[in-house]
């Protein structure tokens, strides 16, 4: 695999055995943590607000796609690449909404073996979690470096989708330093060009890296608070006698379904 140095170090040191032993020191000093933490946790939840109301304007971007691709096909004009802008809007939908709804409780979670009592319910959260934390990110990491693969070897999109030469700057001057921003907009033209696979492939990667970083985050909580912090609110319907529908809302949270008041 190639995990090369970061800042002296292996880069899966700092992405796997820093994070799993800060998990550690959370579970010995728990309390003493938490007043340091709290204001990184409302920061972070506040990131995780912002990335799925992302998605919800990528959502919009999907219909309004749809709808102008309907009045094009109306008036006789051709709205090429449509499909292929419907798909990176649909594909940034899923991943920015990833770690948002994973707070949320949308996830599917098997809780089965949550319910037999405190002691494993806790413990088989915090497994569970951790197991997650190591998988997303070890995908985090590829979906990074996919962006790097692409950008090197040119990949263009196969579809007829394109895109302004000059947006391509802006997006790259992100990922450079200013001194090279001068000689970037001097060779940047103004004509459109094929998509470059990594400018749709930047929205997997920058989802993917928020939900590892949240649940990382879940974990943390749930050793220092001892609650699991992934809750969700479903509304079911009860009908009474007079068969009129009361909304009950419920809150799960620890593999618990318990009656709200």
């Amino acid at each position: 695999m190639d995990w090369k140095p970061f800042i002296g170090l292996p880069l899966w040191v700092w992405l796997f055995v820093f994070p799993s032993l800060f998990a550690i020191v959370c579970l010995l000093l728990r309390g003493r943590l938490q007043g340091f933490l709290k204001p990184i946790w409302t920061i972070l939840d506040g990131v995780y607000t912002a990335s799925g109301v992302l998605a919800a304007f990528c959502m919009i971007g999907i219909l309004l796609i749809i709808i102008v691709g309907m009045i094009f096909r109306w008036v006789g004009w051709q709205f090429q690449g449509s499909t292929d802008y419907a798909g990176y809007a649909m594909a940034a939908t899923s991943f920015f909404a990833l770690a948002h709804a994973l707070n949320r409780g949308a996830h599917i979670r098997v809780s089965i073996l949550l319910n037999i009592n405190t002691f494993t319910r806790k413990w088989i959260n915090v497994f569970a979690i951790f197991v997650a934390a190591i998988t997303a990110t070890y995908f985090a990491r590829y979906a990074i470096k996919t962006n790097y693969m692409s950008e090197m070897i040119n990949d263009r999109t196969q579809g007829i989708d394109q895109v302004p030469e000059k947006l391509l700057t802006v997006v790259k001057m992100f990922g450079s330093s200013p001194s090279e921003w001068g000689a970037m907009w001097e060779a940047a033209g103004s004509e459109w060009v094929y998509t470059p696979m990594w400018l749709p492939q930047i929205p997997m990667s920058i989802g993917a890296t928020l939900l590892a970083i949240a649940l990382w985050d879940n974990l943390y909580r749930l050793l220092v608070t001892g609650e699991n912090p992934i809750s969700a609110e479903t509304v079911e319907g009860d009908t009474s006698g007079d068969k009129s529908n009361n909304i009950r809302t419920t809150k799960l949270k620890s593999g618990v379904t318990e009656p709200s008041s």
